[in-house]
């Protein structure tokens, strides 16, 4: 888990989005003991609630954070919570992490995020761990889009490649599944961490679409064997 002792407030927002897109990536991965300790230790709260204020006080607004701070949580317990809710069986739950088991059929859906990640000379190597449908290489990508937006904005340069990347990755692949999957992930009763989690992220989705879509113009949903976003 990365450490993120202050947020400068004149970060610009790009920055924070980017930031804010690999912290849940790795919230939303295989709990492991860094996660874990960033929950103990309250660090995970913290940085989350640094990082919102900084960009938005709207994404924590009405939200109970304390989840996100629990001294007793232990790997195995998240662990067992993070099965049960995401992986449990051959196929998975109706809590997929995968955007293609929420709304498929998953391989087009695959082949499309791949198509996006390539295009910006990104491979998924045998070491990641996911496939391209998966929520933790969905914001990868995302952070990477929104650094490169940070980058472009500091040097002067026009950012739209980045930003239109971001409108039409969002509006087709975890903008449009993340929704279904927080419908059922609630009934399951899950540890109130991951509901946090994924209000949060739900939240942050919506506000970069809307940002982008008041910049660029709605995103088109129609398939199609191109990218999205066309020539840029």
């Amino acid at each position: 888990m990365a450490e993120m002792e202050f947020v400068d407030r004149a970060s610009s927002p790009a920055a924070l989005v980017s930031y804010l897109y690999g912290l849940l990536g790795e919230c939303f991965g295989y709990p492991d003991a860094d996660l874990v300790e960033s929950i103990r230790s309250g660090a995970l709260r913290q940085q989350l609630q640094n990082l919102c204020f900084a960009l938005d006080k709207g994404l924590c607004l009405g939200l109970d954070l304390s989840p996100l701070h629990d001294a007793e949580a232990t790997e195995d317990a998240l662990a067992v919570e993070y099965t049960r809710l995401f992986d449990a069986g051959a196929h998975g739950t109706g809590c997929s992490l995968n955007g293609g088991l929420q709304q498929g059929p998953q391989m087009k859906v695959m082949e499309e995020a791949v198509r996006f990640y390539n295009h910006f000379g990104l491979t998924l190597t045998e070491d990641n761990k996911e496939l391209p449908d998966h929520i933790t290489t969905e914001l990868n990508f995302l952070h990477f889009l929104a650094y490169g937006e940070h980058q472009l904005t500091a040097r002067g340069e026009s950012a739209a490649a980045c930003q239109l990347a971001q409108r039409d990755f969002i509006a087709r692949h975890p903008g449009r599944w993340i929704p279904l999957m927080a419908a059922k992930l609630e009934p399951m009763q899950p540890d109130p961490l991951f509901m946090v989690l994924t209000q949060l992220l739900e939240r942050l989705l919506n506000r970069e679409l809307a940002r982008l879509e008041a910049l660029h113009g709605a995103a088109s949903l129609k398939p199609s064997g191109d990218l999205p976003f066309g020539g840029i």
